[in-house]
């Protein structure tokens, strides 16, 4: 008489609940990743069991970065914290003008958070690497006491490839680069905040959050080498972004108020919570910091794809000593834009 498999339990997703067995390595936790993350990321790596992946890469320079994820609410207008890691994590690798090939990602989750949000945070995460072309092929799956975490927090890492003699470095910007911004700015630190603090607007305000691996393609084929510097101004928003730029590379930047793009609802939502756009956290947009004599073509590149549709020249380096960066505001004045001393919106990302 042959042995027969036991019979499988299945996940209740309906009202079940992550347990401290679905992380201590036994039957329980090979259900669990099996059952969501297994099939959320389903790739040939992933089949393989293995605690690692082995892949191929072409010619280029190695481009690797890492992140982690812990956004307060998880699931927020336009987004949650699986797609999120996602579209961060490919964006990291973007900046520096490579093609993102593979990631990885690591849940931490809290004992009695509902299945059904974890496998909803699984889907939308499998859903965004594969609309991005770039797979989860490892990872892994710790679970802590109840009270010891706030639901779940993942870790990523991610690897691309540049092409042969691109090279992106921070401290590249030099006076009379102009600068290009990919599209408006705030929309997804004031998704977050909206639904964090349970605030309802007149048009609902949804995160931008994006891969941006194809924008950045078409800015290098577009400019080439007249591309010096490109970074997504997430945590402190563009002020932060331009700050620290000026300070790796040793110029000063000059903005025009009316250049910078901001959507109506977000601005009218930033004067109500009392924020400064430049401050908001994006995860959707990129700055590009350009050589003039490429700007034009570079900006029509960004205008055509749909992620750069409202791409702008907000501005330029100049020579400063100081490093400031500076704002000639819509009435005639000016401004300088500093970046803030601490974190104004904890748990954006």
């Amino acid at each position: 008489m042959s042995a027969q498999r036991p019979i499988r339990r299945k996940l209740d997703f309906k009202s079940g609940r992550v347990d401290l067995s679905h992380g201590a390595g036994g039957r329980a936790m090979g259900q669990l990743i099996e059952d969501v993350f297994h099939t959320a990321f389903d790739n040939d790596w992933l089949r393989a069991g293995n605690d690692q992946s082995a892949f191929e890469i072409g010619a280029g320079r190695m481009v690797m970065t890492t992140d982690a994820y812990v956004v307060s609410p998880l699931f927020f207008p336009g987004g949650d914290i699986g797609s999120l890691a996602v579209h961060g994590t490919i964006n990291d690798i973007a900046m520096a003008g490579a093609e993102p090939l593979y990631l990885s990602a690591s849940f931490i989750i809290e004992e009695g958070f509902p299945l059904a949000d974890l496998k909803r945070i699984a889907d939308s995460m499998g859903a965004a690497s594969r609309a991005a072309g770039v797979p989860v092929i490892t990872g892994d799956t710790k679970v802590v006491e109840r009270g010891k975490a706030d639901g779940v927090f993942i870790s990523t890492a991610g690897v691309g490839v540049t092409p042969p003699g691109v090279v992106l470095t921070s401290d590249a910007a030099r006076p009379g680069d102009v600068v290009l911004l990919s599209g408006s700015i705030g929309d997804h630190g004031v998704a977050v905040m909206s639904k964090r603090e349970n605030l309802e607007f007149d048009v609902e305000i949804l995160s931008d959050s994006a891969p941006l691996h194809h924008l950045s393609a078409a800015i290098i084929a577009a400019g080439g080498a007249g591309v010096r510097v490109m970074r997504d101004p997430t945590r402190g928003g563009l002020a932060a972004t331009l700050n620290e730029l000026a300070q790796q590379s040793g110029v000063g930047f000059s903005l025009a108020e009316e250049a910078i793009p901001v959507r109506p609802e977000v601005a009218a939502a930033c004067e109500f919570l009392g924020l400064d756009p430049l401050n908001v956290a994006n995860e959707g947009k990129l700055v590009a910091i350009v050589a003039p004599e490429v700007a034009e073509v570079v900006l029509a590149a960004m205008k055509a794809d749909p992620l750069g549709a409202r791409a702008a020249a907000i501005g330029k380096a100049v020579e400063d000593a100081n490093r400031f960066v500076e704002m000639r505001t819509s009435f005639g004045g000016g401004r300088i834009v500093d970046w803030l001393a601490g974190e104004q919106l904890p748990r954006i990302c």
